[in-house]
């Protein structure tokens, strides 16, 4: 730990010198990049500087034991020091776990009906509503980008984007199964069904470097629907394009311009074919994936939403909450925190062993 808070400070310093020579200077592009450099490593430079001052004093503190006017003083500096080494101990520890680049950004995120027919589709509409809620306690703003109505009600699949300060930091531990334990509004005999419906949460990236050819996609254009199935508009403005090659498939309808729906449709390709990759590179590591507690396997069973017990359980973490009213509601927090605090504590358990 200790080495590599040694290269870091090494490395701020030169970056420091940098900031100062004329070349870089004379140059936006590097005086950019080396600052952005420098600043992400000032704030555990700082604190390491801090924590070998606590170190120097601690070891005053023990010359003036020896001392008997001095050492009633020097116990108490010398107890106060030593809690205060072991904060910063703390803190460096988590300032050395590795930051997601992606935690700042906006997410697209799926949702789709899975097993359970009609029922799946309610509950994934009932999904939509609790991400909408919570959104909107947090201040971000969602866009639909394509949506399938279920006959019964809810969505048989619907995307969207959601928009706002550090979306992906929170909403990345959703991907995954999500399974529902409640009586249909069509179950006569008032027997509980089980049913579930899949989610997916991907960062939107702005610059994602994947080459698609034309002659691989499919494009094909329909009219745009909204809320209840009434037509938006009359023309062909919704797109909906296919990769032949990996058969990912993505529209959009809500833009009137169908220029503009294809120009997001091919920005929304890129980020499912990258995020296809990524994922199927995961799976290949399989300690990765079991060290990670919001990038497993999507077909993973992740939460079930008990009505009868008015219980939801996060199965990765083994968190229940009986608040599933609430829950459902927008007061995702106490779920997302408990799974922030669980992802921090492997990323520390594999900091430690490093």
């Amino acid at each position: 730990m200790f080495e590599r808070l040694d290269t870091m400070v090494d490395k701020y310093n030169e970056l420091s010198n940098l900031l100062t020579s004329e070349e870089v200077l004379n140059d936006y592009n590097l005086l950019k990049k080396y600052s952005k450099e420098k600043s992400e490593l000032e704030e555990t430079v700082n604190t390491y500087e801090e924590y070998k001052k606590v170190l120097n004093n601690i070891e005053e503190a023990k010359i003036m034991l020896d001392d008997p006017e001095l050492k009633e003083i020097a116990s108490e500096e010398l107890e106060n020091l030593e809690q205060e080494k072991e904060r910063l101990y703390k803190e460096l520890e988590i300032l050395l776990v590795p930051k997601d680049e992606n935690d700042g950004k906006n997410v697209i995120m799926e949702i789709r009906g899975a097993a359970g027919g009609d029922e799946a589709n309610i509950f994934a509409g009932d999904l939509f509503r609790m991400y909408s809620y919570y959104a909107e306690k947090n201040g971000w703003k969602i866009e639909v980008l394509h949506s399938i109505e279920g006959t019964s009600g809810g969505f048989s699949s619907l995307e969207c984007i959601i928009k706002g300060n550090n979306v992906y930091s929170k909403l990345k531990y959703e991907s995954g199964s999500h399974r529902v334990q409640r009586v249909p509004e069509t179950e006569s005999q008032g027997r509980v069904h089980t049913s579930t419906a899949t989610v997916v949460v991907m960062p939107e990236l702005e610059d994602v470097n994947i080459d698609i050819n034309e002659s691989d996609l499919k494009i094909d254009v329909f009219h745009s629907s909204g809320a209840g199935g009434q037509s938006v508009n009359t023309s062909n403005s919704a797109v909906r394009i296919t990769h032949i090659p990996t058969g990912v498939v993505v529209a959009c309808q809500n833009e009137r311009s169908q220029l503009k729906n294809k120009e997001i449709a091919m920005k929304l390709l890129k980020i499912k074919i990258n995020d296809e990759l990524q994922q199927k590179q995961l799976e290949a590591n399989h300690a990765e994936r079991k060290s990670k507690v919001g990038t497993g396997d999507r077909s993973e069973k992740i939460r079930t939403y008990n009505y009868p017990q008015n219980r939801v359980t996060d199965h990765r973490i083994n968190f229940s909450i009986m608040e599933l009213d609430r829950v459902m509601d927008g007061y995702l927090d106490p779920i997302i925190e408990e799974l922030i605090n669980e992802d921090m504590r492997l990323k520390l358990a594999g900091v430690k062993s490093e």
